[in-house]
């Protein structure tokens, strides 16, 4: 059997625009692919996420198919643009830099509804809840959480209780930390 060039993979860079976990795929922007490329979600599950926000910048390997360019790896997700931003009830903004000194903390996914905008997760070993707005999500690079999904938090203490600023998908944290 010769290699044809459908089975050349390569990498690529380019931006998520849009990401449907209901349908199970979405689609990445890329000059250099001169198409759409399709990004389905077993493919994103295996670099450890169920979604993946609009906007997100990605680095994914593909390969040309029948059927077009299709992402077969994620090699990286950096949330959309963004500073500082305002969380939900605070009165002061938090840097970047103010976020990442922040530890991971592991979570379960208590319920997350994309309507309301927002959701509750539980660290691992401890009862109260953590609220999680749809913004960090999105900022996160996040468009949607799953009941009982597994992710690590970095966790503020706000003026209504601890608060979610920046969401990782498991697999992501423990990369981080290594």
């Amino acid at each position: 059997m010769e290699e044809d060039e459908n089975d050349a993979v390569s990498e690529l860079h380019g931006t998520v625009k849009w990401f449907d976990p209901v349908k199970g795929f979405g689609f990445i922007l890329s000059e250099t692919a001169g198409a759409d490329i399709l990004l389905h979600a077993n493919v994103l599950r295996n670099f450890g996420q169920s979604t993946v926000a609009d906007g997100a910048e990605i680095t994914v390997k593909v390969q040309k198919t029948q059927r077009g360019v299709q992402a077969v790896e994620v090699v990286s997700i950096t949330p959309p643009e963004g500073s500082g931003f305002l969380l939900a009830g605070e009165s002061s903004s938090f840097s970047a830099a103010d976020i990442a000194a922040c530890p991971l903390e592991p979570v379960r996914v208590k319920w997350f509804d994309k309507g309301k905008g927002f959701g509750f997760a539980n660290v691992f070993g401890r009862n109260e809840d953590v609220f999680i707005h749809i913004e960090v999500l999105r900022m996160s690079g996040f468009a949607d959480l799953a009941a009982g999904e597994a992710v690590c938090l970095r966790i503020i203490d706000g003026k209504r209780g601890r608060m979610a600023a920046q969401v990782l998908a498991w697999d992501a944290a423990v990369r981080a930390q290594k």
